[in-house]
């Protein structure tokens, strides 16, 4: 059994920064493509970045300069560095992941950004 578990979430004001973190465990012999998304009700859950295994990165045009997506193969962990966080950032942020060349889900972490 595998899992993703997500942490770092929390209440942030306009203009200040947050780190999530996604963490893998289990029998993991294989670590793909990662990413955050993120998902606000009613609305379909939306690309925010990915890291390939190798590095490669790839944003959505509303991060763009402002997140940074990086991952540690070594422990199995992922991050996202939001920095001049906005209110319209406010969501459920999930983290995504190839293991073992199947794609997971975390079960997702608040970010409310809010004065």
């Amino acid at each position: 059994q595998v899992q993703l578990v997500e942490s770092g979430g929390g209440l942030v004001q306009p203009g200040g920064s947050l780190r999530l973190s996604c963490a893998a465990s289990g029998s993991i012999f294989s670590l793909g493509r990662m990413g955050w998304y993120r998902q606000t009700p009613g609305k379909e859950r939306d690309l925010v970045a990915t890291i390939s295994s190798l590095g490669s990165t790839n944003y959505a045009d509303h991060v763009k300069g402002r997140f940074t997506i990086s991952r540690n193969n070594a422990n199995k962990t992922l991050y996202l560095q939001m920095n001049s966080l906005k209110p319209e950032d406010t969501a459920v942020y999930y983290c995504n992941a190839d293991l073992n060349g199947m794609y997971h889900w975390g079960q997702g972490t608040q970010v409310t950004v809010s004065s």
